[in-house]
């Protein structure tokens, strides 16, 4: 793993780090916090570490990665002190760059024949920032699955793209080639037995005889009953034998298609909007290897145009034991030749419905057997990268093809967030060293299955938390760098022990708020629910809607403000209302639900909370981790709007909050506080409108 050091050295030390020993004398660009992270994640085969909220941010400067690094020599045992190419360039950060630097340290520190170290991230959005960072200091890394949107720096070494650029041949005795091939033969055989399904016109007696439906001597009775019959009640194209034997008994099919109850609720209306928001956004992306796994081949319309007229009261063994009787079919009652065309019919579908399972049987295996043999050559581009890149449910849906290769050091980015199952899915059997960094105080993860969150089953929390709250030790990073000092205080109740880097006292003041960093704004207007059963205030919406045009009047830009809000509905109202302000014509607006920020974060932050009524309901505002993720996305300027009254009587992180925005300076009322970015004048505001209450 690689340390920053800002000497430059070309000195080398030896030390063992697992016998106690650390390089004191380097220079480190690291802070205490990420330096005692670093050292667990050398020394220990399960490292957690935890970053808070802004301990993973940037600051305004860039400087080199690394300029020194330490080398083992024995695994994980001794270190020397080399330098690092110096044109390699990282902005400065936090969690993520202590895993970038570990990175370092183990890539220089890798033997020839050792596999190469995984890498993963929650979602493909991580993976691919965690690729960038990692892309000045290691090129020959690989990303595993095609659903990237970074097309100058990560598409390029997607496995596809490896693949297209570099030819490296089949493998001998490989499967790819007799599967291929087995396939082909099967297809063909499978779109001869459908045919007479897909031909769109009623079955004739050559198919029923060739599936021992109709004997031979049946049909040539029916064809030589047929030349004494002109049947002009169907069709011209139907001529076969039996259509005239079945004459007016032969009917159109009309097949209705029952509409579909998928069996959605409304209920956690919200959160079903975020997945498929999510699911929507992986979805416009694709290519590579990932479009494997879409529907190919041959498509087939199955059509059944025509049937017989029904008959109730005749079982199956009645229709059949009629068959095996009669020799001559002319005999059947033209009123029975509906009914029995239509029971020849169902057992030709039967037929050909046994037929094809024991074909798709085959096939299944010989597709098991083409994806072996892509994975064995796969492989061969995989095990010359020195890191591979996937998401949690790339290392599940590619286990085996990555299971290959032997992996001994994973790297979980997001850990948190992610479910347990997905984790154990990565602890291969040759896996000697897992590093997982994330922060189980923010966003959990989300089942599929709502009920199986929570009592009982609490399959929502991560391996990374019951890790930290069953007292396994872990590392948590301490200095944040996105927040001013006076919102930061505000997180004071979830991380009592957060620093602030140096740089975030320079933040720039928002334009017309003063000193004015941070601000709850209290009121008691009533809530209300809209069509999809969401939570809206549309007296909070209108003020939000307002207090945004003061700051863009005053000189904020749009795009440095971001509204949150916990209600999908209260997001679709204040995006209606900013759009169709007179002032904000024709700009783009950043108004999202908390659910979907996280990782994310902005200059100026409108925070909507909803909720207030008298039946003493919060709903999602009493879940923490999602209230520390509200808490935490503003750098310069936080104003929260909210009946904090009603918060601080239900719930004690709420309560913690107000008190701390109580204090010295008091950021906390029932009027806002504004500032004329050009008379420097104070009005205190209160009402959709702003109207003054008070000028100074």
């Amino acid at each position: 793993m690689s340390a920053v050091s800002q000497s430059g050295s070309g000195t080398y030390t030896h030390v063992d780090i697992l016998d106690g020993e650390w390089p004191n004398d380097a220079t480190s660009d690291l802070d205490a916090s990420q330096l005692a992270a670093l050292r667990r994640i050398l020394t220990k085969e399960l490292a957690i570490v935890q970053g808070p909220p802004g301990t993973d941010d940037f600051c305004t400067t860039e400087m080199p990665i690394a300029t020194s690094i330490y080398k083992i020599h024995a695994p994980m045992a001794s270190f020397s002190f080399t330098p690092i190419r110096p044109q390699a360039y990282i902005r400065y950060l936090g969690k993520t760059h202590v895993s970038v630097v570990a990175l370092r340290v183990l890539l220089e520190n890798k033997q020839d024949d050792d596999p190469p170290i995984l890498v993963a991230a929650h979602t493909n959005h991580a993976l691919d920032q965690l690729l960038r960072y990692i892309a000045p200091i290691e090129s020959k890394f690989i990303r595993l699955g095609g659903m990237s949107t970074d097309y100058e720096i990560i598409k390029p070494r997607t496995l596809y793209e490896v693949k297209q650029a570099t030819k490296l041949g089949i493998v001998p005795g490989g499967c790819k080639g007799p599967a291929l091939g087995s396939m082909r033969a099967l297809v063909k055989e499978m779109q001869g037995l459908l045919k007479p399904l897909t031909e769109g016109k009623p079955l004739d007696e050559e198919v029923l005889k060739e599936h021992k439906i109709l004997t031979e001597d049946q049909c040539k009775s029916l064809l030589k009953g047929s030349e004494k019959w002109i049947d002009t009640s169907l069709p011209d194209s139907i001529t076969a034998a039996i259509h005239k034997w079945a004459g007016e008994e032969l009917i159109e099919a009309n097949r209705r298609t029952q509409p579909e109850d998928y069996g959605f609720d409304y209920e956690e209306i919200d959160l079903e909007y975020e997945q498929l928001k999510e699911l929507e956004a992986e979805g416009k992306v694709g290519g590579g290897e990932d479009d494997d796994e879409t529907l190919r081949g041959e498509r087939l319309s199955l059509s059944e145009p025509w049937t017989g007229r029904e008959q109730l009261g005749r079982s199956k063994d009645n229709w059949d034991s009629l068959l095996k009787k009669t020799n001559d079919l002319w005999q059947v009652a033209p009123e029975g030749r509906g009914p029995l065309y239509r029971h020849m019919q169902q057992r030709l579908k039967d037929i050909l419905v046994s037929k094809m399972r024991r074909l798709m049987v085959v096939y299944e295996k010989r597709v098991t057997e083409l994806k072996i043999g892509k994975w064995e050559i796969d492989t061969n581009y995989l095990k010359e990268a020195r890191v591979i890149g996937c998401t949690l449910t790339g290392i599940s849906k590619y286990r085996a093809l990555l299971h290959s290769l032997q992996p001994r050091i994973v790297l979980i980015e997001e850990a948190a967030e992610t479910l347990e199952a997905q984790v154990t899915a990565a602890c291969f059997d040759s896996l000697e060293h897992l590093i997982l960094v994330g922060d189980h105080q923010q966003l959990r993860g989300q089942c599929n299955e709502k009920q199986l969150e929570g009592k009982p089953w609490y399959l929502d929390v991560s391996m990374f938390e019951r890790l930290v709250r069953n007292n396994v030790g872990f590392s948590q990073l301490s200095r944040q760098r996105r927040m001013h000092p006076e919102i930061r205080r505000g997180l004071m109740p979830i991380y009592p022990n957060l620093e602030d880097h140096p740089s975030v006292a320079l933040r720039p003041p928002v334009p017309g708020m003063g000193l004015l960093r941070s601000y709850f704004f209290s009121h008691d207007w009533p809530e209300d629910t809209d069509d999809l059963m969401s939570k809206v205030n549309r007296t909070e919406a209108d003020m939000i809607v307002n207090f945004f045009n003061y700051l863009i009047i005053n000189g904020a830009k749009t795009k440095d403000i971001t509204v949150l809000t916990f209600y999908n509905g209260q997001r679709k109202l204040i995006l209606s209302s900013l759009r169709k302000h007179a002032n904000l014509q024709g700009e783009v607006f950043k108004v999202v639900t908390v659910d979907s920020y996280q990782g994310e974060e902005n200059g100026i932050v409108l925070l909507s909370l909803v909720r207030s009524n008298l039946n003493k309901q919060i709903g999602f505002l009493s879940v923490a981790n999602r209230v520390c993720v509200a808490l935490s996305r503003a750098q310069q300027g936080f104003y929260i709007f909210g009946d904090a009254g009603l918060l601080s009587r239900q719930s004690r992180l709420w309560y913690k909050l107000v008190k701390a925005m109580s204090e010295n300076p008091r950021r906390v009322g029932l009027v806002l506080p504004l500032t004329c970015q050009n008379h420097q004048s104070v009005t205190y505001a209160k009402g959709m409108s702003l109207v003054p209450v008070i000028t100074t």
